[in-house]
């Protein structure tokens, strides 16, 4: 299984950081150990001070392939969720100045939340899709689909050629603006078009 990532796919976002609105996908990946699935609790790890939530749409593969064509993508996924790319910022900053990779701040354990997934059939529509998160039960981000700079076919177009695709594996597809930091004892939960379909709690 590979968790890949799609930084900067979504224009308010790069610009909050700091950061040029790409003209080609971002990708990164996490190693599968990032994974935290249930609704299971997230423990702030001693290593940074600054750890930042990031909501975003996670796209689940349905079937293997490579170089797929942007008319054929929406062949090889079936379903979306939520999840929340958990990122180290103090240790993102310095290894962006140093010019090294950023493994560190975005792949350690359980930094990439996970919740359910719902069938790509309960949409009307992947082009205008809703979702928040809630921390504390206050809204934080909110974002929808329409706002992407890549689209769901163009980020399994592009990842396609340079990574065989197997079945399993998920793209977490950006996130929105708004990123901010927790603390322990904060609770997260996702909203995916109205419904509830995350739950993190920070110890």
């Amino acid at each position: 299984m590979k968790i890949f990532c799609i930084g900067r796919n979504y224009a308010e976002h790069a610009r909050e950081l700091g950061n040029a609105v790409p003209t080609e996908p971002i990708v990164f990946m996490k190693p599968p150990t990032a994974l935290l699935l249930d609704g299971k609790p997230f423990y702030y790890p001693s290593f940074t001070n600054d750890l930042q939530y990031e909501i975003e749409i996670v796209l689940r593969v349905s079937k293997s392939g490579r170089h797929i064509a942007p008319q054929f993508a929406h062949k090889y996924y079936d379903a979306v969720a939520l999840g929340i790319d958990f990122t180290a910022r103090d240790w993102q900053n310095k290894l962006k100045a140093q010019g090294a990779p950023w493994e560190i701040a975005k792949g350690f354990d359980n930094s990439a939340v996970l919740g359910k997934f719902v069938p790509l059939n309960a949409f009307e529509s992947l082009q205008n899709i809703d979702f928040q998160l809630l921390k504390n039960k206050s809204v934080v981000q909110n974002g929808n689909t329409r706002d992407l700079i890549f689209s769901f076919d163009q980020i399994i177009s592009y990842i396609s050629q340079f990574f065989t695709f197997q079945q399993g594996d998920v793209i977490y597809t950006g996130t929105p603006s708004g990123v901010g930091a927790v603390e322990i004892g904060d609770v997260l939960e996702g909203i995916l078009a109205g419904n509830s379909v995350l739950e993190c709690e920070i110890r």
